[in-house]
């Protein structure tokens, strides 16, 4: 995986928050603290966009009943999400970032993948189908997803067009978004799938954030939902 150079600027920042990380290529390499921070959903999930009785928390624990997603009412640009999630045995989900049209989210948004890499269907799947991926675009440097059953936690951090993603306290993956101009062909020679119809480069790098649900009809469960943006 090619390291992606990001603006002095972001150590500045990430220090002025509060949070001194470990960087590698200029980009966070490990969790911060985010017991402080904003949560991403309400309770009541009352800023959020999803469909009635489809998503819910249950003992501070976000899941959903239907292959459906949730967003955030609010766009976000700049900023870092720290997040747990656990899979059951099969789970495939994701993180959308940059989302600029929740109904027609797949070709208009940036998903983070989140997937039970044990389970040998997806564990023959192409690499950037794998957990920490760029979904379609960049593999993950590493596998680091932990068993079904075991909660995880990852953090996303996007700066403009770059974004970084830390799994269990390993840097997996990191992106210049600017480096895809093509919708068929990965900078890496690699296909793109072809649902995933704008290259990177040409989205904006502002939007919604969403979470996929039962994907396949296999539960996916999050918590401890963090953000925070960079210029707070």
């Amino acid at each position: 995986m090619r390291a992606e150079r990001w603006s002095p600027s972001l150590a500045v920042l990430l220090i002025g928050l509060g949070w001194s990380p470990v960087l590698v290529g200029g980009q966070p390499a490990e969790h911060p603290d985010s017991s402080q921070w904003q949560d991403l959903f309400a309770p009541d999930l009352s800023n959020a966009i999803y469909p009635p009785g489809v998503w819910s928390f249950q003992d501070g624990v976000l899941t959903a009943t239907e292959d459906r997603c949730i967003w955030t009412r609010k766009q976000y640009e700049n900023f870092i999400l720290d997040l747990e999630f656990k899979n059951a045995s099969g789970s495939n989900s994701g993180v959308f970032v940059y989302c600029s049209d929740v109904e027609n989210f797949i070709p208009n948004s940036v998903e983070i993948q989140i997937a039970d890499d044990f389970a040998p269907r997806w564990a023959r799947a192409p690499k950037s189908w794998h957990c920490g991926a760029i979904f379609g675009h960049e593999a993950p440097r590493m596998s680091n997803v932990r068993r079904p059953g075991t909660w995880n936690r990852m953090t996303i951090t996007c700066q403009g067009p770059k974004i970084s993603v830390v799994l269990n306290g390993k840097q997996v993956t990191q992106i210049d978004m600017r480096r895809w101009t093509s919708a068929k062909t990965n900078p890496d020679g690699s296909p793109i799938p072809p649902w995933l119809s704008k290259p990177l480069a040409q989205l904006p790098t502002k939007g919604h954030i969403g979470l996929q649900g039962k994907h396949g009809g296999v539960p996916i469960y999050f918590r401890n939902l963090k953000i925070r943006t960079l210029d707070q």
